[in-house]
């Protein structure tokens, strides 16, 4: 039995009204590449069944403690029911793109049901006019509540129900031993939730001692360290730094969202991606990502004829993983609110603004520490957690900006190989909007999810991520040729200032010689 940390429950506590906090992926497959070149549903369980095993979130269960006097347990569940969590659809006709992105949206538009394992998964079928899509093939939509993955160990997840080639697994079938939870009683669940209160209250104590000798100084020889830092980070004065922490623009993803999603989903070449960030001196991928966004904002709201003339701002996750990768220790993410600067229409000039305001938060988060999130939330009780949630973080911020290192080499399930992948992220009051990025072999997939009512349009939207991506292509080589020019030129020129001085020191020699005649004479 494994309790919740304190971020895992404000994820758990966040879900009400229609605001739900699950996250997602949605793969989409060839089944040309299974042994008799198709993949039919019972072999999906089968696989899929092999592999409960390999990841604990599918078979933990929630155990909330009596009126919530304490965060909830996660308990191994030995009666997973595959058929119920696994489901199985078809596409509407005509099974093109547009359905695709519909259903989705749908089915990410349903909470998971709390008394069972929090996943769901679909398959669908019915894709049979999608361009570039091999005949026959499916999608395969699963979800997980937030409160049990985040974005890395969803990464871990993805490659744990998925084999590395085509041929049948060696050990598929094979069940891993693992030690069951029995359900605990009500007495043990009081008797832990009073041992827990005990134990939390002095390290909350040491906690606020340290948290306030991070913003207010212990003696002036810290508060000039400070000083010196914020210096050394570009923010220069107390005034910029509350600047920074002021409320952004309101926009159209401000307010509370639907009961109703979209999702739409575009693939970028990271060939193409990688051509632009070596074009770019000291731009990194997640830059040009992050300035791809910004350029559809730009596009979009200007379009809409509301674009605000101060930056858009974006919750930044950011892991708090080092060499362990796997799902065992729940949510391990901080927070950083990052500009857009969805005010710029040059995407060059765009892209260096991210660049500098991307290093000052960054340097903001590393002088108060990017684990400080994750530690108010184990320190804090449930409601005040939620309370500095929503009353300080999120007002802070418009829309979620998520980019995530998938694999880069290709994937199978039950012999069908993965050709494309994205994540289906969350839509929340506030944070209408989400895009997050994930690359999968060789393709950076970008995934917009939005409130219906805020963005009624995603095709459109999807576009704006084209053309931003387009524009910056475009500018970055135009750069590029630029210097090419300017180098050409440097180099044609020393040729002629060769001559020059050689022709200088020819005359210099001449009327040398011809004065030492004349001496002479």
């Amino acid at each position: 039995m494994k309790q919740l940390s304190g971020m895992d429950n404000v994820f758990l506590r966040l879900e009400h009204g229609n605001q739900y906090m699950h996250v997602a992926g949605l793969g989409i497959y060839d089944p040309s590449t299974a042994p008799g070149g198709k993949v039919r549903f019972k072999d999906i369980l089968k696989f899929f069944e092999s592999r409960l095993d390999a990841a604990p979130v599918f078979r933990r269960r929630l155990v909330t403690v009596p009126m919530s006097l304490d965060r909830p347990y996660w308990v191994e569940d030995d009666d997973v029911d595959v058929e119920f969590h696994v489901r199985h659809i078809a596409l509407p006709h005509p099974g093109d793109w547009r359905q695709l992105c519909i259903q989705v949206a749908r089915i990410h538009s349903r909470p998971l049901d709390r008394s069972k394992p929090l996943w769901e998964a679909y398959v669908i079928e019915g894709l049979d006019n999608i361009p570039g899509i091999p005949p026959g093939s499916f999608a395969f939509y699963i979800k997980f509540h937030h409160a049990a993955i985040d974005g890395e160990g969803g990464t871990v997840v993805l490659q744990a129900i998925h084999s590395l080639t085509a041929e049948p697994d060696e050990e598929e079938g094979v069940r891993r031993g693992r030690v069951r939870d029995r359900e605990p009683t009500q007495v043990e669940l009081y008797t832990r939730a009073l041992v827990n209160t005990v134990q939390r209250l002095p390290r909350a104590a040491t906690f606020s001692a340290k948290t306030a000798a991070r913003f207010a100084g212990i003696g002036a020889g810290y508060m000039g360290q400070v000083v010196q830092m914020l210096k050394e980070a570009g923010l220069p004065s107390a005034e910029t730094v509350k600047s920074k922490l002021r409320r952004p623009p309101v926009t159209r993803f401000s307010g509370k969202v639907s009961a109703h999603r979209v999702v739409e989903l575009i693939g970028l070449p990271m060939a193409d991606i990688k051509q632009v960030r070596q074009r770019i001196e000291g731009a990194t991928i997640n830059d040009v990502f992050m300035t791809t966004v910004g350029g559809a904002l730009n596009l979009y709201l200007g379009k809409k004829g509301e674009l605000p003339d101060r930056t858009l701002t974006a919750q930044v996750p950011m892991t708090l993983r080092g060499a362990d990768k796997g799902g065992e220790h729940g949510n391990q993410i901080g927070v950083a609110v990052m500009p857009l600067h969805s005010e710029i229409a040059d995407p060059i000039e765009r892209l260096h603004a991210i660049q500098e305001g991307g290093a000052k938060a960054k340097a903001l988060v590393a002088l108060v520490g990017k684990d400080l999130t994750k530690h108010v939330y184990d320190l804090l009780p449930a409601v005040a957690s939620e309370l500095f949630t929503t009353r300080v973080m999120l007002p802070t911020m418009n829309i979620v900006v998520s980019n995530v290192r998938g694999p880069d080499v290709p994937l199978y399930m039950a012999g069908a190989r993965m050709i494309a992948f994205a994540p289906v992220s969350i839509a929340m009051n506030g944070l209408g909007l989400n895009v997050t990025g994930f690359s999968y072999h060789g393709t950076l997939w970008i995934c917009a999810v939005a409130c219906r009512d805020m963005i009624p349009d995603p095709a459109f939207f999807a576009d704006c991520l084209r053309s931003s991506f387009a524009k910056l292509a475009s500018g970055a080589a135009k750069l590029e040729d630029e210097a090419r020019v300017a180098q050409a030129a440097v180099h044609a020129s020393r040729p002629r200032k060769a001559a020059a001085r050689s022709k200088a020191r020819v005359v210099r020699r001449k009327r040398a010689s011809r004065s030492s005649s004349t001496a002479r004479t």
